[in-house]
């Protein structure tokens, strides 16, 4: 799929491309850096058409209930106010983005930005039909955003080459309860390709 079939009505949802999901980070995806080009064409393209480009992450307060110390499945990770936090420094973010952050409650998680963050009946009441989907990790928040954004109502488009699991095993069952949900699972198209 090219970008340039992104439109004005549509939202381009990237989800959590911080530096602890990124090699050297705390909780590093293999390769996860390489979604950062694939997602700087899709950014261009919706700031060309007038797409809405909204960026979640990960912002969790000291003892969060996710964490391994306190019982969870994850190591310590994108603490609020740290460098893990951020955002890949060569994503392309424009100054207008939308951040929605996440998981800030410290005994609850959320995979998802449209978790108790009223993300769905923001872009419902800007007309936004489709959704665009990209980031980290496809097995674990990428998959649950789709999920929620299908159950939202919304058209869900995973852009597949923009997205990397934490598992690869994990990442390909995740893939398919996306596509059996009626996500439309996407390739960016290549140069001559």
């Amino acid at each position: 799929m090219d970008p340039l079939f992104l439109n004005a009505d549509d939202a381009l949802l990237i989800v959590d491309v911080q530096k602890d999901f990124l090699p050297g980070g705390s909780l590093a995806i293999e390769t996860g850096e390489e979604v950062v080009g694939v997602l700087n064409r899709w950014i261009q393209a919706a700031r060309e058409c007038g797409a809405k480009i909204i960026a979640s992450r990960d912002w969790h307060p000291p003892g969060h209930t996710s964490f391994k110390q306190q019982g969870g499945p994850w190591p310590v990770h994108c603490l609020q106010d740290t460098e893990g936090a951020e955002f890949h420094p060569d994503l392309q973010l424009p100054d207008d983005a939308e951040v929605v952050s996440k998981g800030m409650r410290p005994d609850r998680d959320n995979y998802s930005p449209f978790d108790n963050t009223g993300l769905a009946d923001e872009l419902r009441r800007q007309g936004v039909q489709r959704v665009f989907i990209g980031g980290l990790a496809q097995d674990v928040c990428v998959r649950q955003t789709a999920l929620d954004a299908r159950r939202a109502g919304f058209e869900v488009h995973l852009i597949e080459d923009a997205t990397r699991p934490v598992d690869p095993k994990k990442g390909e069952c995740a893939v398919d309860e996306m596509r059996k949900a009626g996500v439309f699972v996407d390739r960016t198209q290549q140069a001559g390709g």
